[in-house]
């Protein structure tokens, strides 16, 4: 694709400070948005914060652990207000509790009250589902069908108890069945959490005030910075117009739709000369125009033949080429200078009569010499006339011709006042005529018929033979001609100096 003007202009006149304080801003500006989009998606992605882990099937409980991640909840949560939830805190303390109790020597029966302590605590999550207040309810249907599977039972409630009963852990073991809790259902509940509204009903949500501190007081200094270098650079400017120049930056300081950033970002990145964004920007020119093109293509044409025929079925004809003359022009320019047609003829008059034709000797002496012998031929007795003679006869006419236009040239080149008057009365004359003649019998409907004719069948063979495949073809050729083609045969020219 071809590229547009406004980015073939280079960077000139900045110094190497600012060059370097447009790079470091721009870096900044990139940090700034990779953290809109961490601080977007964390909320919904806080589960993999949580365990850091990817189940690339959901259906098989296949995780792979991502140990090198950090775990960034205890200090994020406080900034969306996220706090643990009272219930499933409550449920994990006590199954740490009940482990340490079934890891010992002791009998099953020491710990039987705290395994019914755990079924009901199962069950009131099951009843009151604390995954609804973050929006994970999937994740309790999650949790009961594990432990539908496990227990091989139809509900969820009656596998908690079995799975603790003294029958299953006598025949299963607590450290296998400690395993499965500990992978299968303990991560789930971890993943439930309670967040905090404001006043104006919303879910808490401090990250605008270190936007605000960090980034935005950042990217006002250099909005301020830039619309002063604009001034300077353009005194006349004034400071509404410096800042609508700056339009671009706008997304840089707003608190919502903090996406936007994003064409900020990449523009400064770009002048900055920190990336490149042409390869990507011609790409997806080509796309838009290919896909434009052809109905652009279309209503344009429409819209010029349309108006040529709304022109042409006008019934004002007569009084538009009657306005053509020189009393009727209303033009203050007209009237205060010569026409335009009398003009041309006055400028290319002798132009032509006395500089081209002269120069034209040789061919039209060729040219006449050859007429008269085809004609001298047809005539009895012609094919006894040397050629000599017609050559002569032709060189004598040319000259004529050619002193005739250079004197007529010289009088039209002369200022004179008569000449000027016949022309613009012959003028006059034609365009009066010409109207008269239009007006008489049905000759105006007939020429507006036929050409409003043609320009509708040039409309449908022109908008039938208009295709995608002509558009892609028409693309190509314009990479053809746009895109430098390497010649590996050799090294490339050296621009001159």
């Amino acid at each position: 694709m071809v590229r547009p003007r406004w980015l073939s202009a280079q960077r000139t006149g900045v110094s190497r400070s600012w060059l370097l304080w447009d790079r470091a801003i721009a870096l900044w500006a990139a940090v700034n948005l990779i953290w809109v989009v961490f601080d977007i998606t964390y909320v919904p992605f806080r589960t993999f914060w949580l365990q850091r882990n990817l189940t690339p099937l959901p259906q098989v409980p296949l995780v792979v652990p991502l140990t090198l991640l950090p775990d960034i909840t205890p200090l994020y949560d406080p900034v969306k207000g996220i706090e643990p939830h009272r219930e499933t805190q409550a449920y994990l303390r006590h199954f740490q509790a009940l482990d340490q109790a079934l890891s010992t020597d002791a009998p099953l029966a020491a710990s039987a009250a705290q395994r019914s302590k755990q079924v009901e605590l199962t069950l009131a999550m099951i009843n009151e589902n604390p995954f609804a207040a973050s929006g994970n309810s999937g994740t309790l249907e999650k949790l009961k069908n594990r432990l539908r599977q496990r227990a091989g039972l139809d509900s969820a409630k009656q596998s908690a108890a079995l799975l603790l009963s003294d029958g299953w852990l006598n025949r299963q073991g607590w450290q296998e069945e400690r395993r499965f809790w500990q992978q299968q259902i303990l991560p789930l509940v971890a993943t439930s959490y309670w967040r905090s509204i404001d006043e104006n009903g919303r879910p808490t949500d401090h990250s605008w005030r270190y936007d605000l501190l960090l980034f935005q007081g950042v990217f006002a200094l250099d909005i301020l910075l830039r619309m002063v270098r604009l001034r300077r650079r353009f005194p006349g400017l004034s400071w509404r117009d410096a800042l609508l120049r700056r339009w671009i930056d706008l997304p840089l300081l707003l608190p919502f739709w903090r996406w936007l950033r994003v064409a900020p970002v990449v523009e400064r990145l770009s002048q900055a000369g920190l990336i490149d964004v042409e390869p990507l920007r011609a790409v997806i020119s080509r796309g838009v125009v290919s896909l434009l093109a052809l109905e652009l293509f279309e209503v344009l044409a429409l819209q010029l033949v349309d108006g040529t025929q709304s022109l042409i079925r006008s019934p004002q004809w007569p009084r538009m080429i009657r306005s053509l003359r020189s009393h009727q022009s209303v033009s203050a320019l007209q009237q205060q200078s010569e026409q335009p047609l009398l003009g041309l003829l006055r400028l290319w008059g002798p132009m032509v009569l006395g500089q081209v034709t002269p120069r034209l000797t040789p061919e039209l002496q060729s040219l006449l010499g050859h007429a008269l012998e085809q004609s001298l031929r047809e005539v009895p007795a012609g094919n006894v006339v040397p050629r000599a003679l017609s050559r002569q006869l032709s060189a004598g006419m040319v000259d004529s011709l050619v002193e005739l236009s250079r004197g007529t040239a010289e009088r039209l080149a002369e200022s004179d006042e008569r000449q000027a008057a016949l022309l613009q009365r012959f003028g006059d004359r034609f365009w009066e005529e010409l109207a008269a003649a239009l007006e008489r019998g049905d000759t105006l409907e007939r020429s507006q018929l036929l050409l409003c004719g043609l320009l509708q069948q040039l409309k449908l063979n022109y908008l039938a033979q208009m295709n995608r495949a002509g558009i892609g073809a028409l693309m190509d050729e314009l990479d053809q001609l746009t895109v430098p083609v390497s010649d590996s045969s050799g090294p490339p020219p050296t621009p001159p100096a």
